[in-house]
């Protein structure tokens, strides 16, 4: 029976690397490849396109600038991407209280999705101008809150039927019905909100340290990308990209392995996935 569960768990992590790891590797290491080839064979100046040896090299020499400034960039993700989860599940759970009062707001979460926080993040700033780290939050929680509150409600409200007639038949009250049935349903639509939800925080991060501009010690990773733009530091500004695209694969595995985690032993579909 042992040799069978380890037997088991090797063919699993067999096929994880091989499938989910070694797949993209290749293609990445093919894609740096011929992204070299080109600039040797084009000549063409590091200032349009630099090399990825180059790039590699910048990072390695600018590591003490830009990591600082990746870490800002980080903590202002994670505590708007925190915010967002909660307010999206209570604002979800809200509205699957009453219709009524998912009818009247639902509508401003879409509007409030649908502004491009280009447009705003200078007034959000400006109102919050003594605290700008605030400000950068406030911005990046406005891009990650609709993927939350919209997976998480459509979740509380596909409910089995049957099921939800079975918890009115033993006369279950609204919050034993929330906790126990609708909740349970609804967390692999919450878990795939948050998968969404992590890299939108950190795009609306990256934005909005665009707008603000912030520089100095406490400079997030955008103003390093854009203080390289200006300075036609393309090398540098290409590892910060690459830093920042790194951050954001990161925080993709990171929640894909959390919904994996909590999934695995009881959804179907993560199941289905180990199968």
């Amino acid at each position: 029976m042992l040799f069978i569960r380890r037997t088991k768990s090797q063919k699993t992590s067999s096929k994880f690397l091989s499938a989910d790891v070694l797949a993209p590797m290749v293609v990445g290491i093919i894609a740096l490849f011929l992204w070299d080839i080109f600039v040797r064979i084009t000549h063409l100046p590091p200032y349009i396109l630099p090399g990825p040896l180059l790039v590699f090299k910048t990072l390695i020499t600018d590591w003490n600038e830009l990591f600082p400034s990746l870490l800002i960039t980080l903590q202002i993700t994670v505590v708007a991407f925190i915010a967002a989860a909660i307010s999206g599940l209570l604002m979800a759970i809200l509205f699957t209280q009453s219709k009524w009062i998912e009818r009247s707001l639902f509508p401003y979460a879409v509007i409030l999705q649908t502004t491009p926080i280009v447009a705003i993040a200078p007034l959000i700033i400006l109102w919050l101008k003594n605290n700008t780290f605030a400000a950068l939050v406030v911005c990046a929680w406005i891009v990650a809150f609709f993927p939350i509150v919209s997976n998480t409600t459509l979740g509380l409200n596909s409910v089995d039927q049957n099921l939800l007639n079975l918890f009115q038949l033993y006369k279950a009250s609204r919050w034993q019905t929330l906790l126990y049935l609708r909740l349970p349903s609804a967390m692999p639509y919450f878990l795939g909100g948050l998968k969404i939800s992590g890299g939108l925080a950190l795009i609306g991060a990256v934005v909005a340290e665009f707008v603000a501009g912030t520089g100095g010690a406490k400079s997030g990773i955008a103003y390093r990308i854009l203080i390289s733009s200006y300075n036609l530091q393309i090398p540098r500004m290409f590892a910060a990209l690459f830093l920042t695209t790194g951050l954001g694969v990161l925080i993709f595995v990171s929640l894909s392995a959390l919904s994996d985690l909590i999934l695995s032993k009881w959804h179907e579909s993560a199941v289905k996935h180990e199968n």
